[in-house]
């Protein structure tokens, strides 16, 4: 069993001897598992009483954010951002009025939460569970707000970036940007759910008073904030895909126009070439000399060449003034 127990504001390694203890003294302690093993299994079936179905859930990670009431016991999932910022962090809470369970894979808000607790030296954990659990989830959900930050700044750069010269690459960021928005968003929306109904009342926590209601509501508020922005964000993200299609969709334009242009020019020019280039006796007889072959032979098409660039020039398609 890999764990930490805090009781009284103390930090020490959770062996089960230990947990045993605290839970026959009946004094609050948080345990704190980096995952479930066969020992941590039978320790919390034998001897917490959790019901094997949350012992399942517990077991097997990417669970919906939930809460669940299984009589003296509830069960909890909530999700945090990752450290690499492309996915979410999952943490399990087992909790009743004397003890709190949490359940994670190396999750660092466990060791923010212990750090901060050594450093008042207070008795939060003397106060029913609904304190620990609060600062906890608090730091979980506050994690989103960076992740959301930088999500700002990239999509100002992404903008600056594919006006200037749009990639291939800027659509795979694109692409990828709007994957982990939408895996946030998949937690988010049932978290925020979940806490309104804890907020409001409607789910009752243990040790849940009047003022643990408060917190609750607090991060009732965080969630809606950051649902927002991820909506924000999503419409930002098309926003910014929808200009990178528009903008290569002119340079393509632009392209097209040119070589349009340059097809145009030579039009007459293959016309004249191909007309006086015919095996008739009348043009073999007649167009001869070093005058014809400058009038009609370099005159014609230069000519020609250059109404077609004042034509196109006096229709603004070279940068000149439209007709």
């Amino acid at each position: 069993m890999q764990g930490m127990l805090t009781s009284g504001g103390v930090v020490s390694t959770a062996t089960r001897d230990s947990v045993m203890q605290l839970l026959a003294s009946g004094e609050f302690f948080w345990l704190d598992l980096n995952g479930v093993d066969g020992e941590a299994r039978d320790l919390l079936v034998d001897d917490f009483k959790v019901h094997r179905l949350a012992v399942e859930d517990v077991q097997h990670f990417g669970q919906r954010p939930k809460v669940e009431d299984y009589d003296s016991l509830t069960y909890m999932v909530v999700h945090g951002a990752s450290p690499d910022q492309v996915g979410t962090e999952e943490a399990h809470f087992i909790f009743a009025d004397h003890f709190v369970v949490t359940v994670h894979h190396g999750c660092a808000v466990m060791e923010e939460v212990r750090k901060r607790i050594g450093r008042r030296k207070s008795t939060e954990l003397a106060s029913p569970p609904i304190a620990l659990i609060y600062l906890i989830i608090d730091q979980m959900v506050d994690s989103f707000f960076p992740m959301l930050d930088r999500f700002d700044n990239q999509i100002d750069d992404l903008e600056d970036a594919i006006l200037v010269e749009p990639t291939e690459a800027q659509l795979g960021t694109l692409f990828a940007m709007k994957r982990t928005l939408i895996t946030v968003r998949k937690v988010v929306t049932p978290q925020r759910d979940m806490f309104a109904g804890i907020a409001s009342g409607v789910v009752e926590l243990p040790g849940a008073s009047a003022e643990g209601q408060r917190y609750m509501r607090d991060v009732y508020d965080h969630l809606i904030r950051i649902g927002d922005l991820i909506d924000g964000y999503r419409d930002l993200l098309s926003g910014v895909m929808d200009t990178h299609l528009s903008t290569v969709s002119n340079r393509l334009n632009v392209v097209m126009k040119q070589l349009t242009i340059i097809a145009t020019v030579f039009l007459p020019l293959s016309f004249l070439t191909g007309f006086f280039g015919q095996n008739f006796s009348f043009l073999i007889a007649h167009i001869a000399g070093r005058i014809a072959f400058f009038t009609f032979g370099i005159g014609l098409e230069v000519a020609a060449a250059a109404g077609l660039v004042y034509l196109f020039r006096k229709r603004g398609w070279l940068g000149g003034p439209s007709a």
